[in-house]
């Protein structure tokens, strides 16, 4: 079976998703899904992009079509960042709720299922909303941090930082 790739975006106010599956995942489609979303937004509404740092985001024709278009105002996400990305919440849901228990015989049967949980989605939408504070947050990556040295001293230091092995 096919792989197909989904592009959404998430209206952070209201919760509203938009998106669409695609067959591949290059910037081609990437184009066509922001082109989508230059059509169904309102023109004097500035969106924030909230991406990964995947090459398709950054290719050449992309930056070039939103440069052409300031409103449009990427703000990418660090490597293992991607729950800072709310939209990354509701991709949750879909998997836990339509995707991971389904038994799809085709990629079409796989859209379908896509497509029926967000329209059900938006018939009443649902934001998301931030409950941990910044200092939860912070004190929850310490430990992390922590854990990880007990088990790998070094670990957590920054790539240019790291100590190398002396011959």
């Amino acid at each position: 079976m096919a792989p197909t790739t989904l592009f959404a975006a998430m209206n952070v106010l209201d919760g509203k998703v938009i998106g669409e599956c695609h067959s591949r995942h290059r910037h081609q489609e990437w184009l066509t899904f922001l082109r989508r979303l230059d059509r169904e937004f309102p023109k004097h509404v500035q969106l924030h992009l909230v991406m990964d740092n995947y090459g398709t985001h950054k290719e050449p024709h992309v930056k070039a079509w939103l440069k052409k278009r300031p409103r449009f105002v990427c703000h990418f996400v660090p490597t293992s960042s991607s729950w800072l990305n709310l939209v990354e919440r509701w991709f949750r849901e879909l998997t836990e709720k339509a995707i991971r228990r389904g038994s799809f015989l085709s990629v079409p049967d796989l859209k379908q299922a896509i497509e029926r949980f967000m329209d059900a989605w938006n018939e009443n939408p649902k934001p998301f909303i931030w409950t941990a504070t910044v200092e939860d947050i912070i004190k929850k990556i310490d430990r992390a941090r922590a854990k990880a040295e007990q088990i790998k001293p070094g670990s957590t230091l920054p790539r240019g930082k790291k100590k190398t092995a002396e011959l």
